[in-house]
């Protein structure tokens, strides 16, 4: 048997912390927050991706069949590892949002993704999206449908929406399309010139697009985000930064990515302390559960 220390709780740390135990090491997970889950706190909330609230749950039980030594509320340091001796030490920090260094991004109007998903704060009738990736999307579907409401736990109002019938009782099973009103007018803005979300997934990103579309979402590519005020976004387009614009809205929300949480690598290979890193602390682009839980799992089983 061998000890092992796990950083942070999110989907890699719960799945390589899980598999280490069932292999009969001694695992300690360290998560600075009061709970599981990483950034599947935030997925949950957005319509459509409620089942990893059972996720959540289903480790959280392996958690305690495993005997897993969870550590909540604990932001370790890379001294109290190094001191603690273990075998190895799996980094799955995760990430922190992108700074997109806008000029006036400081304003009372501005909130990141982590604002609105995690902390809850209040968001404006007209809001701008900067960024367009799938945490970008996910904020617009968030911030379009009302709270509270997802139509895909109630499978009438999403027959509905999406213009499905019985097709006992109408040929093809299609009728017309009845999408409620959006909770907000909001505007989704790339840098990349071009479709917005090129990048989602191959099987379900039309879907993505057609239920903001279905929404009245604008989404606008190529633009230079130039300046914040308290009227909104001051956008350019293209190389030539041509025609300004002002994007009036109450709130703009920053979806600029993400960067791996790697702080304590550097001090913990120093020490001569075997590290890995999985998850967004390995990977940070377009955060992906399925990848993240296949590596920590993975890696669990070779050690």
């Amino acid at each position: 048997m061998k000890r092992y220390a796990v950083v942070g709780a999110g989907p890699a740390g719960l799945a390589a912390a899980t598999t280490l135990a069932e292999r009969g090491h001694e695992v300690f997970l360290f998560e600075a927050a009061a709970q599981i889950g990483g950034q599947f706190n935030m997925a949950r909330r957005i319509p459509g991706k409620e089942e990893f609230s059972e996720t959540l749950r289903y480790f959280a039980r392996r958690l305690e069949l495993t005997g897993v030594r969870l550590r909540l509320g604990t932001r370790v340091s890379a001294q109290d590892l190094i001191a603690q001796k273990f075998d190895a030490v799996l980094l799955a920090t995760g990430v922190a949002a992108r700074d997109p260094k806008i000029p006036g991004q400081d304003g009372p109007n501005v909130l990141s993704y982590i604002d609105v998903l995690l902390h809850g704060k209040p968001v404006g009738a007209r809001v701008a999206i900067v960024g367009a990736g799938g945490i970008g999307f996910d904020v617009a579907e968030f911030l379009v449908t009302p709270a509270g409401h997802s139509t895909t736990l109630n499978l009438p109002e999403w027959q509905a929406e999406w213009g499905v019938a019985d097709p006992g009782a109408v040929r093809g099973g299609v009728v017309r399309a009845q999408p409620g009103a959006p909770a907000r007018q909001v505007t989704l803005l790339q840098r990349k010139a071009g479709k917005l979300g090129k990048g989602l997934g191959k099987t379900t990103g039309w879907i993505h697009r057609a239920a903001l579309q279905m929404k009245r979402v604008e989404m606008i590519g190529g633009v230079n985000y130039e300046r914040i005020g308290p009227q909104g976004l001051f956008v350019t387009y293209g190389e030539g930064r041509r025609d300004g614009q002002l994007i009036e809205c109450d709130t703009i929300v920053l979806c600029a990515g993400q960067e791996p949480q790697r702080e304590l690598l550097a001090p913990l290979q120093a020490a001569g302390v075997a590290t890995h890193l999985i998850g967004g602390a390995d990977e940070a682009s377009e955060l992906d559960a399925k990848r993240a839980i296949d590596q920590g799992t993975r890696l669990a089983a070779t050690l």
